[in-house]
């Protein structure tokens, strides 16, 4: 009888991932060590959907941002007919960076080391002197790309997965209302914090740390998070308050035709996500001090100034909030193993003029005064994982959603890393 071929035994990252304990956080080398960071390149970024950039960036034919995750760089752009597409940032000739600058117009991409010219489409037009080879062949190389009501995702896998169908269907009814897709930058702030991007995400999907944001605080619930029997009688006010914000918002919801049934699904899709229609604080119309609109078009004509937050998160790196006057969109994009970039783009009206309908400084305050203050908490949490006495400790009750990322992310990357060893 011949003998059948043995499957390599599990790599030492698989064990610690088939190891992990559900309710606590991962062991302190799987947010230290480059081998691990590599394979969260390969496995996450480089095999599953990510949000890139923002419809509003790409506004007309020949807008560009160009988006680098580690050593990869990736050109989004729109193209001739209105179409948003994306490519590797990658001359077909000698490899050249073909857009050096991060966001711009062109006409056609030109590489500045040879002169080889490329249609917003991606065909190459123009190469000096080149012979013996078919042009057709050279073209830019693709990467898949899907908007999905103002938000644009990438994936750089060779057959994408599939499930991007999914969240659009579930997400577009949520966002098309409040028009992204034809809003406008009114500001974008790059942080890069030092930490794993892990830690980043990981910061993110919680508030149990929220008594470090004040300014941010000013609009959320003393007793967000917390269960109606878990509000103590101290704080019984502050819930009653929610209580009574919340109904408004849903009577508000249904006579604008607004959906506001919570959406949670964080484990099982590959775009795992969570969407929610939340009370503010205060007056209930924006992040601010006050919790009054700081835009004074808003961001859609829907009537209605008190609408709270629509939030929506989508794993492996993005969450966004939608106001009634602007939107915060926020993306995680990694660049070394304890380096991360958190990048915060907020979006306006069309026509919205700053000076005139808003304030920069009070459009942008809480949310760049939270991220630096997020931005400290990972700097310790790096430090801390990296130490030799740190073990996982247990999650409380409030923080399931970090735990649910990193169920997510332990799936996707044993089904990589399997993948890997039987190719």
């Amino acid at each position: 009888m011949t003998a059948q071929p043995t499957a390599p035994p599990p790599t030492d990252l698989e064990w610690d991932l088939l190891e992990r304990v559900p309710g606590r956080p991962l062991p302190g080398h799987l947010y230290t060590d480059p081998g691990v960071y590599d394979a969260d390149l390969r496995h996450v970024f480089g095999r599953h959907w990510f949000l890139a950039t923002t419809e509003a960036e790409v506004r007309e034919p020949g807008d560009f941002v160009t988006i680098d995750v580690d050593r990869r760089s990736i050109i989004v752009l729109r193209d001739d007919e209105g179409q948003v597409r994306a490519f590797h940032n990658v001359c077909r000739h000698r490899g050249a960076r073909v857009l050096t600058e991060p966001s711009g117009f062109v006409g056609n991409l030109t590489c500045g080391y040879h002169s080889w010219t490329y249609g917003t489409d991606g065909r190459l037009l123009h190469a000096p002197g080149l012979t013996g080879a078919d042009p057709a062949c050279l073209s830019l190389r693709a990467v898949a790309v899907r908007a999905v009501a103002g938000l644009v995702f990438l994936s750089l896998a060779a057959v994408p997965p599939a499930d991007i169908d999914d969240f659009a269907a579930r997400a577009t009814p949520y966002l098309e209302p409040h028009g992204l897709a034809r809003a406008r930058v009114a500001a974008q702030v790059d942080l890069e914090e030092a930490g794993n991007w892990k830690l980043v995400m990981e910061n993110n999907r919680e508030c149990y740390h929220c008594d470090g944001h004040p300014e941010l605080s000013c609009s959320f619930f003393p007793t967000y998070g917390l269960e109606a029997h878990e509000v103590p009688d101290r704080l019984r006010p502050a819930h009653d308050r929610f209580v009574a914000a919340e109904a408004h918002l849903h009577a508000r919801s249904v006579e604008l035709g607004l959906p506001d049934a919570l959406v949670e699904d964080l484990v099982e899709p590959d775009v795992a996500h969570r969407i929610a229609r939340e009370p503010l604080d205060g007056a209930g119309e924006s992040f601010s001090l006050t919790g009054r609109a700081v835009v004074r078009r808003p961001l859609a004509d829907l009537g209605e100034a008190r609408l709270g937050r629509l939030s929506i998160h989508t794993q492996p790196n993005a969450w966004l909030h939608v106001l009634s006057d602007h939107a915060v969109v926020f993306q995680v994009l990694p660049l070394a193993v304890d380096r991360t970039l958190v990048r915060t783009t907020w979006l306006v009206h069309a026509d919205a003029v700053e000076g005139v309908d808003y304030d920069l400084d009070e459009l942008t305050h809480v949310w760049r005064e939270t991220n630096a203050q997020d931005s400290d908490f990972v700097a310790l949490t790096q430090a801390g994982v990296a130490d030799p006495a740190y073990e996982p400790g247990p999650y409380t009750s409030s923080e399931y959603q970090v735990d649910h990322f990193l169920s997510w992310y332990t799936a996707r990357m044993l089904d990589g890393l399997a993948a890997g060893r039987s190719a």
